[in-house]
């Protein structure tokens, strides 16, 4: 069979199953998840016996230690999957809920109820828990999903899919409902993200490179961030011990996510507060890249900071630092290279602040805050399923709602139109 016809083959039982996941009952669909965390507890060793040939062949491949860090799964990470599984179980039921009823004039009663969007295909790299992560909450919002990581993670992938479709035969469930492809061949993705007739949402993860071919070449709608090229800005009236500590946590906490700050933005007027916080960082092992007046202030700041910097995502310990003429200045320099994921600003002005959160247009906007925080268990939707830089259907972290859609549903007791 062609890869065209095995992606549509794909997609047809992802369908049918589709049916049968947003008929059933929110116990029926946290059983599957709770037998899901099952079978990886039983099968954990054959798991990370698999996770072990992935690292091995990545090792023998050159995959940077960065890669190799994101796609081991030992026996914390295990236990996390299984934690988070729990948590999506625990999480209310999106499905079904009706909002916003109403009386019309005529009569009849009109509201919204939230329903599942079908069939999700998930494209990803590197990462085994996504796959957990993807069918989980894809399930729980009463979808099919069809999941096709990275080919440096099949094993460990193929052996989480199987556990996945334990879990939902023990609750009855079909095993369509989850599909983990089981080629690397890159038509693959190129099939799932045109077969609109089946799949009624892409979501890509993974890096620049792949989220934009995706984006170019679908038909099926993508829900997707690009990059995160995030900013915090240091305003005249922060407070210097809360400017620095967020600035150092938003930078150091860990550099490969895509919540992590990329460009730091001080006040001209708050110059005096830039060398306490770049000697931190450089302490911390961070290289520093400056304009001319932040190089000036600070001797820790020892690179001259070119165009190419204020675009960059480095997703490494690398900060470019920018002063700049107040709230103004700071706003217009997020709108010309932000990404649109996650800005801060550190100001003890409550005016200021709340202007920065209006007018700042990224799809997470903080005030004293880590960029860190820019994530779907820190905002209390359980584990999320991305981040959407777009402003349509679902912006920010995506959780269960993300996943849903909603139609109008009548109420009436014989109303015809006059």
């Amino acid at each position: 069979m062609s890869i065209e016809n095995s992606v549509k083959e794909l997609g047809r039982q992802a369908r049918e199953a589709s049916r049968i996941i947003a008929a059933s009952t929110v116990a029926t669909r946290n059983q599957a998840l709770l037998a899901m965390r099952d079978a990886i507890a039983d099968n954990r060793n054959d798991l990370m016996a698999a996770n072990a040939e992935d690292l091995a062949a990545g090792v023998k491949s050159g995959l940077a230690p960065a890669l190799l860090d994101r796609l081991e799964l030992n026996v914390e990470r295990i236990a996390s999957l299984m934690v988070s599984l729990e948590q999506v179980a625990a999480l209310p039921d999106p499905v079904g809920a009706i909002d916003g009823v109403r009386t019309m004039d005529s009569g009849i009663r009109v509201g919204k109820m939230r329903v599942p969007l079908g069939v999700i295909g998930i494209v990803y790299e590197s990462r085994p828990n996504v796959t957990v992560e993807a069918a989980s909450l894809c399930l729980k919002a009463g979808n099919a999903a069809i999941l096709r990581g990275g080919s440096e993670a099949i094993n460990s992938n193929l052996a989480l899919g199987r556990y996945i479709q334990e879990g939902l035969a023990v609750a009855g469930l079909p095993a369509a409902a989850t599909q983990v492809v089981a080629t690397t061949d890159r038509a693959v993705v190129d099939a799932l993200i045109r077969l609109s007739d089946y799949v009624d949402m892409v979501i890509p993860r993974g890096g620049k490179g792949l989220i934009e071919r995706i984006s170019g070449a679908a038909t099926v709608p993508v829900l997707k961030h690009l990059d995160g090229i995030c900013h915090v800005y240091i305003d005249a009236q922060a407070c210097p011990d809360r400017a620095q500590a967020i600035t150092l946590n938003a930078k150091t906490h860990r550099y490969g996510t895509c919540n992590t700050l990329e460009t730091l933005l001080v006040d001209e007027a708050a110059i005096a507060l830039l060398p306490p916080i770049a000697d931190a960082l450089a302490a911390a092992g961070v290289e520093l890249r400056g304009c001319p007046k932040a190089r000036a202030a600070s001797a820790s700041v020892g690179v001259a900071a070119t165009e190419a910097d204020w675009h960059a995502e480095y997703l490494a310990p690398i900060l470019a630092i920018r002063v700049v003429a107040g709230v103004d200045g700071a706003m217009t320099h997020i709108a010309e290279y932000s990404s649109g994921h996650t800005e801060s600003i550190v100001t003890e002005n409550h005016g200021t602040a709340m202007r920065f959160l209006r007018e700042v247009d990224s799809s997470s906007v903080m005030i004293n805050a880590s960029t860190r925080f820019a994530d779907g268990f820190e905002y209390g939707l359980g584990a999320e399923i991305g981040i959407s830089t777009d402003k349509l259907h679902a912006r920010g972290p995506v959780g269960l709602e993300g996943l849903t859609s909603s139609k109008y549903v009548v109420f009436g007791d014989g109303h015809v139109r006059q």
